[in-house]
């Protein structure tokens, strides 16, 4: 009988010692679970925020240490690599400037002695006149890639004051007046009667809307087309610059706004631009708080829009 209730008791105490080694092994894997899933979320915000943060994870397991471990000294190194490549980006950006600067003075220099020679000469030299138009061409390029790369730099920072957008249509629009009446485009504008007053720059709001109006009507000529909507929100207000041309196509529209991306073959000069009016324009909505957009169906209509930020 006494042998029975001891074989009972060391039963009893068996299963129960079974148990709490199951338990344990439960709370460890579910301990484990927790800290694999906060590893992982904290992963991903850090990704998502592009922060300097690191992983951290309370446990005494030496695995997950060392995870942590070497998931830190991959965050380090993804920090150095961001931080030589900004490096480099700013060195490369501020070079461009300066290389810029650089040739604009000897290209004014030639620019000038070509245009006392013509100036002196009874009949225009056609070679001249030529080699006129060709270093024109060549400092126009210069001057765009010297806007560039002070926008990139961060070296042209435009002081923001409240503008009549309205005002600022009209007149962009009537400075291609005569082009437009030449080339028999059908103009279509619609613009409030009331001021709409935007947090902007008079000079970087002029180009930004001269650049998409160029635009439209070097590469939508083919659709003799040219609209200019100003719509109005609460909060914002959108420029809306549009032709019935040929059109961008889905594959292209999110290069448009890369520098020297363009659409037409490099040896039609008379259609084809340089290739960063757009870029600037780009980078000159970012700088005022803003942003440009392209929507485009090839032939029927296509619509650069420029989002700008209504002074409250």
């Amino acid at each position: 009988m006494s042998s029975m209730i001891i074989i009972v008791f060391l039963s009893i105490v068996t299963g129960f010692l079974l148990l709490v080694v199951l338990y344990q092994r439960f709370c460890l894997q579910a301990g484990i679970r927790r800290n694999l899933r906060e590893i992982s979320g904290k992963l991903q915000e850090i990704m998502e925020s592009d922060s300097d943060e690191r992983v951290y994870v309370f446990t005494e397991e030496k695995e997950l240490q060392e995870l942590a471990a070497q998931l830190n000294n991959l965050l380090d190194k993804h920090l150095k690599v961001k931080a030589d490549y900004r490096r480099s980006e700013i060195s490369s950006k501020k070079m461009l400037s300066n290389i810029s600067h650089d040739i604009k003075t000897p290209m004014t220099v030639i620019l000038g002695y070509l245009e006392i020679l013509r100036l002196k000469g009874e009949t225009p030299d056609e070679m001249l006149l030529k080699a006129e138009c060709k270093a024109k061409e060549v400092m126009e390029l210069i001057n765009e890639f010297f806007t560039l790369a002070k926008l990139e730099s961060g070296d042209m920072a435009p002081k923001l004051s409240p503008i009549d957008l309205c005002e600022l249509c009209r007149k962009s629009i009537l400075d291609y007046y005569e082009l437009l009446t030449r080339q028999a485009f059908q103009v279509e504008v619609d613009l409030p009667e009331e001021p709409v007053r935007v947090q902007g720059n008079q000079e970087s709001l002029s180009r930004i809307l001269n650049n998409l109006i160029s635009n439209a009507i070097r590469y939508g000529s083919d659709g003799r087309y040219l609209g200019l909507t100003l719509r109005v929100e609460e909060k914002a207000a959108y420029v809306d610059v549009t032709d019935r041309g040929k059109g961008i196509e889905a594959s292209f529209a999110d290069s448009v706004f890369e520098r020297l991306f363009t659409m037409e073959d490099s040896r039609n000069r008379e259609i084809q631009g340089n290739g960063l009016g757009l870029t600037i324009a780009r980078d000159l909505a970012r700088q005022l708080g803003g942003e440009i957009t392209l929507m485009s169906e090839p032939h029927v209509r296509t619509v650069f829009t420029v989002r700008l930020l209504r002074c409250s």
